[in-house]
């Protein structure tokens, strides 16, 4: 997406066990830089008021990025930047608004299985490892 003076616009996804507030170095970067950024709470995470118990799904943990897609006008792309955990957040938003995205940083963070669908990686995610079985 194309910010004001030509920045774009950045949506931050924080990893597991984060929230918002791990971007606060980077966030005031990008700004200066002409950009703008929104850092989110995943569901259950930072500031967010729901608790883990009353998040169902990956999904439902995901709504907040889901949610700020959705509201991106039309015709807007946005670079999502994704840490840890939070690179699977980016992979579901990507599969259901791959027309909403410029780009997407995958910061140290974990990727869907190549050429599968999300689903399965979040199967897989949640599978116990051969070692632990």
């Amino acid at each position: 997406m194309e910010g004001s003076g030509g920045g774009k616009h950045f949506i931050l996804v924080h990893g597991l066990c984060h929230g918002a507030w791990c971007w606060y170095k980077l966030a005031p970067m990008l700004r200066a830089a002409g950009h703008r950024v929104t850092a989110l709470d995943m569901a259950a995470s930072g500031a967010h008021p729901a608790r883990m118990d009353e998040v169902p799904s990956f999904e439902d943990y995901s709504q907040p990025l889901l949610d700020a897609l959705a509201a991106a006008p039309p015709g807007e792309r946005l670079v999502l930047v994704g840490h840890s955990l939070g690179g699977l957040n980016l992979a579901l938003a990507m599969e259901r608004f791959p027309r909403k995205v410029a780009a997407a940083v995958f910061l140290a963070a974990c990727m869907a299985c190549a050429g599968r669908h999300m689903g399965v990686t979040i199967e897989e995610v949640g599978r116990p490892s051969q070692n632990q079985a």
